[in-house]
């Protein structure tokens, strides 16, 4: 599954910003809004950290130093809208691994992630170039297998052949006869029922997922 990330950001709208654009690049995120719950979770080892220097009980300074206290080797990025230079300067002798002065667009951060995570563990992108991120769930197609956060899914060949299907398309309407072609195959001569019954029995495992009827017609698997 993607590469974890652990997002401490107190302004809820740039919270859920970073969250949108960084889930949306294949990483498993975890946000906090305040730097004591995020301190109770240093011991899970993420991949990195995103911190906001300003927070409204213990400062990024005291994170970081807890994280490193922790893990000299995990890797940090630093946000800040206070004074750029000292914050960059101090970030860096506690560790930090680059910096990022507010206001920033967010595509720039996810930029700055993607360089991190490849200098520091390879080329990771690629061998996740087949996984659909899906809110909290990961579709892997190599290993054929389906995680809700990091508990994988008992899901029956069929389920995951349509729900990849779903995964690869959604936001699109897909009809009966398109699914039963590209799910059950051109030689399948049963009832088009059968799509029927296995999104009922879809939803049930993957309840977090929106898989909408357009009656009439097909199903869509919704990203909102």
């Amino acid at each position: 599954m993607g590469k974890r990330i652990y997002l401490v950001e107190d302004e809820q709208s740039l919270n859920i910003l970073l969250d949108k654009y960084l889930t949306k690049e294949g990483y498993s995120v975890t946000t906090f809004s305040d730097g004591n719950s995020a301190r109770k979770k240093i011991k899970d080892m993420p991949d990195l950290w995103i911190l906001d220097i300003m927070l409204p009980d213990i400062d990024g300074y005291e994170l970081i130093k807890n994280i490193k206290q922790n893990d000299k080797n995990t890797p940090v990025i630093f946000m800040s809208a206070r004074n750029e230079e000292l914050d960059r300067v101090v970030g860096l002798e506690l560790g930090s691994d680059d910096y990022l002065s507010k206001p920033f667009l967010p595509r720039e951060l996810v930029i700055r992630t993607n360089k991190l995570m490849e200098r520091l563990y390879g080329d990771f992108k690629e061998k996740n170039a087949d996984d659909i991120k899906i809110g909290e769930y990961t579709i892997s197609k190599k290993q054929r297998l389906v995680l809700f956060k990091e508990e994988e899914l008992q899901l029956t060949n069929k389920e995951f052949e349509l729900l990849s299907y779903l995964g690869d398309n959604k936001n699109n309407v897909i009809s009966r006869e398109q699914i039963l072609i590209n799910v059950w195959g051109n030689d399948y001569f049963g009832s088009d029922r059968v799509v029927d019954d296995t999104i009922r029995r879809l939803r049930k495992k993957v309840s977090k997922i929106t898989i909408e009827t357009v009656y009439g017609f097909g199903y869509k698997l919704v990203i909102r």
